[in-house]
């Protein structure tokens, strides 16, 4: 079986929506995602989950002409960030999406589906 990694996206122009949110939806949004992780649980698909820091707390390392630099923040230049992912098990990329279509629905937020790679 296929190991994929659905990672949920996060976009700094919800930021505004998110933090209008009253504890009460946030916390409807918490059991949405609890309740899909004991969903993939239980269908034995689960591997590992996890949610991440701010993108603010991102480091970054690169390594160029044998040099190290470290720099705050994270490696792309870009407006939307990682927030967390899941890596599942699934038969094929069709269930994948089926759960991440799922977990989007779970965190309200964008869920990229990629394979990892064969050993």
């Amino acid at each position: 079986m296929t190991q994929y990694m659905l990672s949920v996206h996060h976009d700094p122009a919800d930021a505004e929506r998110m933090a209008a949110m009253t504890p009460e939806e946030m916390q409807t949004v918490f059991e949405a995602v609890d309740a899909f992780n004991a969903e993939v649980m239980a269908a034995d698909k689960w591997v590992f989950g996890g949610g991440l820091h701010a993108m603010e707390a991102t480091t970054t390392v690169r390594v160029k002409d044998g040099e190290t630099l470290v720099t705050d923040g994270p490696y792309a230049e870009t407006k939307e960030y990682l927030g967390g992912f899941w890596i599942i098990e699934a038969a094929d990329l069709d269930e994948a999406l089926e759960w991440a279509r799922r977990g989007a629905l779970a965190c309200q937020g964008d869920v990229e589906v990629r394979p990892f790679q064969d050993e």
